[in-house]
């Protein structure tokens, strides 16, 4: 049983999130610093192999209207590359999950403001959450 790895992207820290083997509960993984495009591959193809990842979910940040934004283009670009490692890629509504995720942190006494990739892994985490709760319906 494989899991499904969850993603934060972002131009300088990428949020990591995986699932259990059930594809059940959503846990906040690590943080890479998005520094050139060729390391991250190689870091997130280590990833998929070492955890054995059978999918790939990448939080697509819409704006609150609905609207692509810059994120947005740069963030379907990355999707598109990630779908060439022959994966399942998914995009999943990733709307306030920083906020959600600071907001979790701060009530478990966990300080944010110089702590951006644990509010970076726990987002991924509350989106990767919210897609393994729509695929068991």
């Amino acid at each position: 049983m494989g899991r499904v790895l969850g993603i934060d992207y972002g131009a300088r820290r990428i949020g990591l999130a995986l699932s259990d083997p059930l594809k059940m509960i959503a846990s906040p993984f690590k943080t890479l610093v998005n520094s050139s495009a060729n390391k991250l591959m190689v870091e997130l193809q280590s990833i998929i192999s070492d955890k054995e990842v059978e999918a790939i979910v990448i939080g697509i940040p819409i704006g609150m209207q609905g609207q692509d934004t810059a994120q947005t283009k740069r963030v379907r670009h990355f999707a598109e590359t990630m779908a060439d490692l022959g994966i399942p890629v998914s995009l999943e509504d990733e709307r306030l999950s920083s906020v959600s995720a600071t907001r979790a942190l701060t009530m478990q006494k966990i300080k944010t403001g110089f702590n951006k990739a644990k509010v970076d892994r726990t987002a991924a985490a509350i989106f990767l959450q919210q897609y393994l709760d729509k695929q068991s319906r």
